[in-house]
């Protein structure tokens, strides 16, 4: 095994992965030797070209992981360019052009549409893919789910109960697909300044204080934390660890 590039011969599908944390996790496993999908409804070609750049194996393609013709037109086109799929990394969610509002204003089209993608979106795409899964000899599922489905936190009804839901999705997949031998585990990360979130002043200003303020760590976050937990659960190392949790946040809270 290439210890400096331990994934070589892999593939790895990162939804979400043009910007943010997706693009962060993208890189970071292309760097280990990943060949790297980069799914996104928009600039997912132009991110794995960037990645390219950098000599890096990278590919493209436009997908919204809430529409399933969409998603089967994304597992058809794995099929078709790879014949194959090693890591799933269910990145692609809606946070940072959320605005904190109290429990009783969010409205039934706002709540769906949140967990169209963070949750709807998941199953989708695992469903999709798993045949491929199946047949990998180091099959690893990895949902980005949060720390807010452990702290509840406020103004953030929709978004904290979608997170929980990825959590207990993870758990009852895991329990599922063990047979198959597919790990599959969930990094919770904390308020991370992503490019999304820069893009929200009214969410910065209401969490970024508050985050600093809890953690052990007192520093912001940012996406390339989040690359040593997901790396983790995607190598060998982590071949008998499923349906766990990781909370990264600098120790915000103490799962």
């Amino acid at each position: 095994m290439n210890l400096e590039r331990p994934l070589t011969g892999r593939v790895a599908l990162v939804t979400g992965g043009a910007m943010g944390i997706g693009f962060a996790a993208a890189r970071h496993l292309a760097q280990r030797g990943a060949t790297v999908i980069i799914a996104d409804r928009q600039g997912a070609e132009q991110a794995a070209a960037d990645l390219r750049e950098l000599d890096l194996s990278a590919h493209g393609t436009t997908v919204d992981v809430s529409s399933e013709d969409a998603v089967n037109t994304l597992a058809d086109t794995v099929i078709g360019q790879h014949g194959k799929l090693d890591i799933l990394l269910n990145n692609a969610g809606i946070y940072s052009s959320l605005k904190p509002a109290p429990f009783e204003t969010l409205s039934v089209d706002q709540w769906r549409r949140v967990f169209d993608v963070n949750v709807m979106g998941i199953f989708l795409v695992c469903r999709a893919l798993l045949p491929l899964l199946k047949s990998s000899e180091h099959a690893r599922i990895i949902n980005i789910s949060s720390g807010v489905a452990f702290k509840g936190n406020p103004w953030m009804a929709h978004y904290v109960a979608s997170k929980g839901a990825v959590i207990s999705l993870t758990r009852a997949l895991a329990t599922e697909l063990g047979s198959h031998a597919i790990t599959v585990n969930s990094v919770a990360p904390g308020f991370t300044l992503s490019d999304g979130v820069h893009g929200n002043p009214d969410l910065v200003a209401g969490v970024k204080e508050p985050s600093l303020r809890n953690r052990v760590l007192a520093r912001d976050m940012l996406p390339a934390d989040l690359t040593g937990a997901i790396d983790f659960f995607a190598g060998d190392q982590a071949a008998f660890i499923t349906g766990q949790t990781l909370v990264v946040d600098g120790g915000a809270y103490f799962h």
